[in-house]
């Protein structure tokens, strides 16, 4: 009966969507209907969640009498995986993507008090619209909850190898966070054009909520990246997959986002741009969902090919993009000011910031599509790999690390010119150092040597500004936050550029005793014995890594395994996980003589990749506690100036 006890939880919370999405879009300034509007919010999310605990529950008792469970698990499962099954196929991913939403609309009811009524209702009329379409979706051609009776399966088919690990536990929730957060700024832009005016009220309400769902957006996409360099056994950590492809879009439209609401709050331009980017980005979370769910391509991260679901969510996506694009044609330039600014001022570098991103977002945009077009059109098919990709953003990347030094210098407005001496003195210092790494690299290294000195010129430009702040005692976290995401940026950049340029890599044959020299260490392979794990049998290799002298010795032990449910058989690396380098070995398949063939990596600074996004998602949330915005929100509440319907 629980299983359809949460099929009834869900259409409960559907109906719930449906009354709040009515009150809140008809009657906004009702007080009934407004104190309504907020308990069907309250509702939403309890139901969802007990559907969820339902469905998680299926999954602890190994009930294979839902079809859902019984293709996503298997009596010998951790029980972990367990639960981190029941998001591990296309129901219950969804089903989670339901519960988050319902999560994010609960916060944003939580925090209601800061904003005048009847927009809070209005927004919250948006989001339950929202919400009903994905609580439609779910029940209609994505039910989890569906059962096999009477031919109930003695055992399950198992989770994919692929998904048992750690990262199915936090990649999917933190990138579902993030893709969902991005319907807040949504619903606020549109409840925004719907009441008639938007100011720089409106962007420090949008501007929280819009940083916390990046930060969500920034953490899913590292800890995605980090699952697939470990996970698959190749030693990469991006791959231009079209659906790495599809959670990058939208975290490029949310950065641009984040940006021209900073513009927006301080001095009141980039009002329609602002409005156009909050849309943006949460219609490409819904373009993700499309790429991922409709069966229009074959990827590693793809959860279904039913074409149904792939109109439904078209459909969906047509609806919602059309109709809240044709709201912004109709009202995007009402109340438009003009605010001037010179070249050299911190609003025209954040124009350059938002060009990089849109640009770029452009670029992802063709190279993701393109290929399913062509093949739609001409029944061909082509590839758009790396080298397309790196034509374009090594450019693009130079470009916005030198808008990134001078920012912490400009002042809004204008800038006078003899105040960025630190700015060229910083140049001048992370040139040098520029120059002497080319001479040390290769003369084939000169953008290595570039993004090193353009990476150091950031540190260099936000460190002392940093420091002058702190003497002066004027440190704003949201200063602070803004400090840290761009550091983060140079540390991924600097590790981006060493890593894809200084790795090395070699496939080897290895017998028992054998030593080989990888990036100036020696790597001893003593043999290969039999482990047997909860539900998989390995083949594990022992590998020693030492320094040319003997200190430093580090045991690796790569498997290769075999799934007892359905004999897949799955690679485990070896990875000594260091600061500066990492050293990274996969086993092979047996070859003749006990010998085994075996693949070695040597990836310098690898590590800063994930460290610099982590710190820029770090950046992101510690801008959302600065104070100021807290007594600026209670000061818009009592004066009622923002959103107030236009005479």
């Amino acid at each position: 009966m629980i299983p359809e006890f949460g099929n009834f939880a869900l259409t409960l919370a559907g109906v719930l969507a449906l009354g709040g999405a009515g009150m809140g879009l008809l009657a906004p300034r009702d007080e009934v209907l407004q104190r309504s509007a907020m308990s069907m919010v309250f509702g939403q999310w309890a139901f969802s969640f007990l559907a969820f605990a339902a469905l998680v529950y299926a999954f602890a008792v190994d009930d294979f009498s839902v079809a859902y469970v019984a293709n996503q698990s298997n009596t010998l499962l951790p029980w972990y995986y367990k639960v981190s099954a029941a998001w591990g196929g296309h129901e219950g991913s969804f089903l989670l993507w339901i519960l988050i939403m319902g999560s994010w609309m609960l916060a944003f009811c939580l925090r209601s008090s800061q904003y005048p009524q009847h927009f809070t209702t209005r927004t919250l009329g948006i989001l339950s619209l929202l919400n009903l379409g994905f609580i439609c979706f779910a029940l209609f051609t994505s039910n989890p909850f569906i059962r096999l009776l009477p031919l109930t399966p003695a055992d399950g088919a198992d989770l994919n190898p692929l998904l048992q690990d750690f990262g199915l536990i936090v990649h999917p929730p933190l990138l579902y966070a993030g893709y969902v957060g991005l319907a807040i700024p949504f619903a606020l832009a549109v409840a925004a054009l719907m009441e008639g005016r938007v100011d720089a009220t409106w962007a420090r309400w949008c501007r929280t909520w819009t940083n916390m769902a990046w930060a969500f957006l920034t953490c899913g996409i590292t800890l995605g990246s980090w699952w697939a360099y470990y996970e698959l056994g190749w030693g990469g950590w991006w791959f231009w997959d079209p659906v790495e492809n599809a959670s990058f879009m939208p975290w490029l439209a949310a950065t641009a986002l984040v940006h021209s609401l900073s513009v927006m709050e301080n001095r009141g331009t980039f009002k329609s741009w602002t409005l156009l980017l909050a849309i943006t980005a949460f219609s490409f979370s819904l373009l993700g969902a499309f790429i991922v769910r409709s069966g229009v391509l074959t990827s590693v991260h793809s959860f279904a090919v039913d074409p149904e679901r792939g109109m439904y969510i078209l459909i969906f996506l047509a609806l919602v993009v059309g109709g809240s694009l044709s709201l912004y044609a109709a009202r995007a330039g009402q109340g438009a000011v003009k605010v001037g600014y010179s070249m050299l001022s911190r609003e025209f570098f954040m124009l350059i910031n938002n060009v990089v991103m849109v640009v770029s977002l452009a670029v992802v945009l063709w190279g993701t599509l393109a290929p399913i077009g062509y093949e739609a059109l001409s029944g061909g098919r082509i590839s758009i790999g790396t080298p397309f990709f790196n034509a374009f953003f090594v450019p693009l990347g130079m470009a916005l690390l030198v808008a990134l030094a001078f920012l912490p210098v400009l002042n809004w407005k204008r800038t006078r010119a003899e105040t960025l001496g630190s700015v060229y003195q910083a140049f001048a210092i992370s040139a040098v150092l520029g120059v002497l790494l080319w001479f040390v690299l290769d003369p084939a290294s000169v953008v290595v040597a570039s993004a090193v000195a353009l990476s150091a010129w950031v540190v260099i430009t936000h460190g002392q500004q940093l420091a002058v702040r702190w003497r002066r005692g004027r440190l704003p976290a949201a200063y602070f936050g803004m400090t840290l995401a761009h550091l983060g940026f140079a540390m991924g950049t600097l590790g981006i550029a060493i890593t894809s340029t200084q790795s090395t890599e070699s496939d080897v044959r290895m017998t028992p005793s054998s030593t080989v020299e990888l990036a100036g260490q020696r790597v001893t392979f003593t043999g290969v014995k039999g482990v047997l794990g909860p539900n998989y049998r390995a083949q594990q290799g022992v590998f020693i890594l030492t320094e040319p002298d003997g200190s430093n010795a580090y045991e690796l032990r790569p498997e290769k395994r075999q799934y007892l449910a359905g004999g897949n058989v799955m690679t485990e690396a070896g990875i000594a996980a260091g600061f500066f380098a990492d050293t990274y070995i996969s086993l092979g398949e047996p070859l003749d003589g006990g010998a085994w063939a075996v693949r070695l990596h040597h990836k310098p600074l690898v590590r800063w990749v994930w460290l610099g996004a982590l710190l820029m998602a770090l950046g992101g949330i510690v801008a959302v506690f600065d104070k100021r915005y807290a007594r600026r929100r209670r000061k818009a509440l009592v004066d009622d100036t923002l959103l107030t319907p236009s005479s």
